[in-house]
């Protein structure tokens, strides 16, 4: 039977196709590898739709990390054989590797060594390595587990690691430079698994697992978030999303932005009715968690007879609520297996009920859930891998937001096993790319799909250039002595085209709560009566398939500060005696002398003569 699968596995000993086929038995060659390689990672170049693959594999000097590079058409750039990263003395396990396209074209791998040492390799699109081969020793040295790294947006990385006890973090610019090593921790609790989404102005936001030993192979966890500047300043206080709960240590948690400096968490465990099931949290652009139990949402009813679990999820970038696929199986044998689907808002609630069902039981299972949301909005993608194992299918299905079924496609049929890709690459300038490695014979195999199903050669889709933002965004506080009543007034000039409706997001700084108000299409501006407070204004155009970037203010920034005291006319009245300073992230500063200060732009509160309290915002430093 060994040799059977040996004629009818594709070869990888040399290069089959050049570019994306549209083919699900001969699907397009990436790379040589050995037939036990894995841990295949993707990642696309959002401008140019060229893709890094990463995968590991055995090498002379362990399990070691190789990357090529894909052009749109999915042409290997690299050779057959890729870029290895041949000089580290890595360890024979996996401790976790992890890679990211940066924003200028680049990508950067990061690993441990056998040394437990964190490192970061930077390699151009030309193959190139500007921060050298051996790359940059990360976190001081300090470390030694998994490691992780989210791309910046100015063609810089953040980078993170732990050693079960601290987690480490630090951002490494385009050109190398290493900023300050900040350590999230107090000693007290266990830190594993932290992951990285992408905060506001270039900081990040963390989330990670606590957790003390509770009895054999069982631990106590929690999950907390925390949130840091590239030169080290905290902006988000260490806060808790879930638990604690009793769980077995390996069950760790995933994350995914939300597209508005937030991001979604879930997990799946037993710790709730000691059934398998999947909880939701969410969190804002401050860390806030905004699904108000420690218990998280449940994708589906806690149910005794059946385990909810090997989740994956995507945001809707229109509504930004959380797309979540999972596999169901029986609790007494885990015998049969069945994928569904839910859709979760940043307040937990779950729009598709217990669910919608993707994927009916008929033999096989159901492995390597992946689902991708189209970049217009309009809809998303489920691929997964069906088998018995040893024979498997890659298999494709798209639903509108409403839940509708698009269409179906099988990815790949080639009769052999397939290691899959941890991650896709999303949808980008119209195409999803799937990658896994012929566990029969090797070689590194992917899959292109546009969002109308199509396979093979796409036409890229090039962003809508009329997605146009308002303009000239503007607002002043506003008191009306004979009622005495307040509030503030917003406006804004019209883009060019007509949108359906605005989105006026209005962060509160003392408490950091975020409320999205939905204004009508044809109005150039809102009176918001707020109530007492400092508060943060953005406005957005949304269209039936985008959402614009900010609205900037006649002085070139994306954002209005206003502070609403309930008094009198705010006036530009000299400020006497400071009360408080917050930076533009609306983090609350530790003193209250302005020379204390680094170098930015921060918004001084504090009394006039009169006892009024009023608001100024200063640049420091310049």
């Amino acid at each position: 039977m060994k040799k059977l699968f040996l004629l009818l596995a594709l070869t990888a000993s040399f290069v089959l196709q050049a570019q994306w086929v549209d083919d699900p038995v001969n699907n397009t060659f990436i790379a040589n590898s050995s037939d036990d390689a894995g841990e295949v990672y993707l990642a696309t170049d959002e401008v140019s739709g060229d893709t890094y693959v990463q995968w590991a594999q055995m090498r002379s000097n362990g399990w070691a990390p190789i990357l090529q590079r894909l052009d749109f058409e999915g042409n290997p750039q690299w050779g057959a054989e890729g870029i290895p990263m041949t000089n580290p003395d890595l360890a024979t396990w996996s401790p976790g590797y992890a890679m990211a396209a940066t924003t200028d074209g680049g990508v950067v791998s990061v690993f441990r060594t056998a040394s437990a040492h964190h490192f970061a390799v930077r390699i151009n699109a030309d193959g190139t390595m500007p921060w050298g081969e051996d790359g940059i020793m990360l976190f001081d040295g300090q470390g030694g587990d998994r490691s992780e790294v989210m791309a910046g947006n100015d063609g810089g990385v953040w980078a993170l690691g732990t050693d079960y006890t601290y987690s480490y973090l630090q951002y490494v610019s385009a050109d190398g430079t290493l900023g300050p090593v900040i350590t999230i921790g107090d000693g007290d609790w266990n830190h594993d698994f932290g992951l990285m989404v992408p905060g506001f102005d270039n900081s990040v936001l963390v989330v990670y697992e606590k957790n003390h030993w509770a009895y054999t192979y069982y631990y106590e966890k929690e999950i907390w978030v925390i949130g840091f500047t590239v030169d080290g300043v905290q902006i988000a206080p260490e806060q808790q999303l879930m638990g604690p709960y009793t769980m077995g240590g390996s069950y760790c948690h995933y994350v995914v932005p939300d597209g508005a400096n937030g991001g979604y968490a879930y997990m799946w465990h037993a710790g709730i009715m000691g059934a398998f099931n999947t909880y939701v949290f969410h969190f804002d652009q401050y860390g806030n968690s905004t699904i108000s139990s420690l218990d998280g949402t449940a994708v589906h009813e806690p149910d005794a007879n059946n385990f909810y679990l090997s989740a994956y999820g995507t945001v809707d970038p229109i509504s930004h609520d959380l797309i979540i696929a999972y596999e169901q199986t029986d609790a007494s044998t885990q015998a049969q297996s069945r994928i569904y689907m839910n859709r979760i808002t940043s307040t937990g609630e779950k729009v598709w009920g217990e669910g919608i069902l993707v994927a009916d039981y008929f033999g096989d299972s159901y492995s390597d859930i992946i689902v991708d949301a189209f970049e217009d909005g309009s809809g998303f993608c489920i691929i997964y891998n069906i088998g018995d194992g040893y024979y498997s299918n890659v298999e494709a299905i798209a639903f509108d937001m409403d839940g509708n079924q698009l269409w179906t496609k099988i990815l790949s049929s080639g009769v052999y096993p397939k290691a899959m890709c941890e991650n896709s690459t999303g949808f980008h300038l119209g195409q999803n790319i799937v990658a896994w490695v012929n566990s029969a014979n090797g070689g590194v195999y992917g899959q292109n799909i546009g969002p109308d199903g199509t396979m093979g050669p796409i036409e890229p889709i090039i962003p809508d250039p009329d997605c146009f933002p308002p303009t000239n965004f503007d607002g002043s506080y506003v008191y009306d002595d004979e009622t005495q009543s307040f509030g503030v007034m917003l406006t804004w000039e019209a883009p060019e085209t007509m949108p359906l409706h605005y989105n006026l997001y209005r962060s509160e700084m003392d408490v950091k709560d975020v409320v999205v108000i939905e204004v009508p299409g044809d109005a150039t501006s809102y009176y918001d009566e707020a109530a007492l407070g400092l508060y943060k204004y953005q406005l957005t155009a949304v269209y039936e398939d985008c959402e614009s970037d900010f609205a900037l203010t006649p002085d070139g920034e994306n954002y209005v500060m206003i502070d609403v005291t309930g008094i009198g006319e705010n006036t530009s009245d000299e400020i006497i005696t400071l009360v408080n300073i917050y930076n533009m992230q609306g983090q609350m500063m530790k003193t209250i002398n302005p020379d204390e200060l680094s170098t930015g732009v921060y918004i001084l509160q504090g009394l006039t003569e009169d006892g009024r309290m009023v608001s100024r915002k200063v640049v420091v430093g310049k």
